[in-house]
């Protein structure tokens, strides 16, 4: 039997699956999937492989991540979805919809293209290994380290939320920090040249953000036909968590509409 991914339910109604970024975990989407429970839907916030409280393994590709998302929709019993994914969790969802389009109702693509992106996570990987984990006491000594190589204190709160104690009250990362390191040209890769979903589709962009620029629109329609692509304002690439209200008051008016 295949390993199921690890998620949270919340609420009742129509499915949600909530997929996370590279180095988040679902946490990062308690909020948002709150709002959506409190309106009608039951919400599946996701860990993927080698993230949060999922499974490790050294396999780790958006086929793979697209065929764990199957699997998990199997084992729930849910037929057909909305999805919602964020950035490599977009990356997920866009595969997903395209290998697996009877298993999609709606699809919402935050702040990523269908195309493929240069590794660029490098000076994050080289911090995070730095850490020496054998002797960390508290999260504020991992910080302390993480600084030398990162001065963004928002970046490194969203990294060291990962920190967790392991059977042995030792701190350690949740994520599976040696295969993500080696998998950067992986996460950045773009879905096949031939893959397309004709569902209804929204693509989120921030409007300080450069992850989806007006270059990218061509390559969107060609992959999603019907796909509308809207800006949230005052937010880069953490769209969610930079403007919450208008990413939900968008994503909610998608997801309700017909």
């Amino acid at each position: 039997m295949k390993q199921t991914l690890h998620s949270v339910i919340l609420g009742e109604g129509k499915p949600l699956c909530i997929l996370h970024g590279f180095l988040g975990m679902l946490d990062n989407w308690k909020t948002i999937g709150s709002l959506f429970a409190d309106n009608g839907f039951c919400v599946h916030l996701i860990d993927q492989r080698n993230h949060g409280k999922s499974f490790h393994s050294p396999d780790f590709n958006y086929d793979i991540l697209a065929d764990d998302l199957l699997n998990y929709l199997d084992n729930h019993n849910i037929e057909k979805t909305d999805v919602i994914g964020h950035s490599m969790g977009g990356k997920t969802a866009m595969q997903f919809a395209c290998s697996y389009p009877e298993r999609v109702h709606k699809l919402l693509v935050a702040d990523i293209a269908p195309k493929y992106y240069p590794p660029h996570h490098q000076e994050i990987i080289n911090g995070l290994n730095s850490i020496d984990t054998s002797n960390l006491k508290s999260r504020k000594d991992a910080d302390e380290q993480l600084k030398k190589h990162l001065s963004n204190p928002g970046i490194r709160q969203f990294l060291l939320k990962n920190l967790d104690r392991d059977e042995d009250k030792k701190l350690c990362f949740k994520f599976n920090l040696a295969v993500l390191s080696e998998k950067m040209e992986e996460i950045g890769d773009n879905i096949s040249s031939t893959d397309s979903f004709d569902g209804p589709t929204l693509f989120l962009r921030g409007d300080k953000s450069e992850y989806v620029t007006k270059n990218d629109i061509e390559i969107i329609q060609r992959h999603f036909p019907t796909a509308t692509v809207e800006t949230i304002d005052n937010a880069g690439h953490w769209l969610h968590a930079e403007n919450p209200e208008q990413f939900f008051e968008k994503s909610l008016a998608f997801f309700n509409k017909g």
